[in-house]
């Protein structure tokens, strides 16, 4: 399954014409070999995972792009349709395979494989219909790329991630789930879209479980570097807290709304891995509200509990968790956020 060679033997017997293609230049010195590869395997080809996959090549993220899917024909057909652009993109090798060897030496492993959402289907009540899947896909991974990052999307990701963490035996800080950055970019854009600002210029965090017991950030909203809510204090501008609630709600409903409109939800989720994908291979040390291992966060102390806090990002994995200021009710939140996803684990048995 692995895409066809583009070596140059295109000559009689496989003759190397590229030496007769191109003529050196005089005075050089011979060509390096060490130049980095930097390879991202993805594990899933649906509608996520090839968002994923070609919003990272259009970016021009990765040397190597590896798929796998349980599919052959539909992975060879989006090998396929994704090489035909070549002539259009960055420079990338693609490869697809049924076979999780395609995926050695990966440096980022992105796992999206999984049962679809159904439409007013709870994030939560995928797990036993993904659990299985994961004894299948982390082991390999793990084998063949014992040194990677592995990024989790599939849903519930939070409880996943925990599972990918306990399956690959790798250190907490190379397993991490996308956990709710994309709920804090649609968080962003709906105080944009009611102050009438650009989304970059809104710094604002949903934390917690990816779902339904998220927790909004509020206190800690600015705009412009100016703090919201204390500012309207000041100015004495009075605010209803039934429209910051409708707003959390607006994000908790945003996915269910589109899976409902056309089936599931890509192009979104594609851009926010794919974020991710960046602040991690070029160490760009930003930070991501993702799920990583929150035990001893903000009294958080039920067990092992991976859910989002914003994380300081780099090419390790997770630098270190920003300590942000939480009101008490905000705290609270958190913490009966994460006793809602450790009841879940409490019930998977590893």
């Amino acid at each position: 399954m692995e895409k066809s060679s583009s070596s140059a033997s295109l000559g009689p017997d496989g003759l190397n014409i590229a030496q007769s293609f191109f003529k050196p230049i005089q005075h050089t010195s011979p060509q390096s070999s060490n130049n980095r590869i930097t390879k991202i395997s993805v594990i899933g080809a649906g509608n996520v995972g090839m968002a994923i996959a070609q919003t990272i090549l259009t970016q021009d993220i990765a040397n190597v792009i590896a798929l796998v899917d349980a599919k052959p024909e539909k992975l060879r057909g989006e090998m396929l349709d994704l090489q035909h652009a070549a002539a259009f993109l960055p420079r990338t090798q693609i490869l697809a395979s049924v076979d999780y060897a395609i995926t050695a030496d990966s440096d980022l492993c992105i796992v999206t494989a999984g049962a679809r959402q159904i439409s007013g289907e709870s994030r939560l009540n995928l797990l036993q219909r993904n659990l299985s899947m994961y004894k299948d896909i982390i082991p390999p991974l793990a084998k063949y790329s014992p040194d990677s990052i592995l990024l989790i999307v599939s849903n519930p990701v939070d409880v996943l991630t925990y599972v990918a963490w306990k399956l690959s035996g790798f250190p907490a800080n190379r397993v991490i789930g996308s956990g709710t950055n994309l709920d804090s970019s649609r968080f962003r854009f709906l105080i944009a879209d009611h102050l009438d600002v650009n989304a970059q210029d809104v710094q604002a965090y949903i934390v917690g479980e990816h779902g339904d017991s998220s927790v909004a950030l509020w206190s800690s909203i600015s705009v412009g570097g100016v703090p919201v809510l204390s500012f309207l204090e000041k100015q004495q501008i009075v605010y209803e807290k039934e429209t910051l609630e409708n707003i959390h709600k607006a994000v908790i409903e945003s996915a269910y709304e589109v899976i409902s409109l056309k089936g599931y939800t890509s192009w979104a989720i594609g851009y926010s891995v794919a974020n991710l994908a960046r602040t991690l291979l070029r160490d760009q040390r930003k930070i991501h509200p993702v799920s990583i291992l929150a035990t001893g966060f903000y009294g958080i102390d039920d067990g092992d509990v991976f859910l989002s806090l914003p994380a300081q990002l780099g090419r390790g994995g997770v630098i270190g968790i920003t300590t942000v200021h939480l009101t008490d009710e905000e705290a609270q939140r958190l913490r009966d956020s994460a006793k809602t996803i450790s009841e879940v684990q409490s019930q998977l048995g590893i």
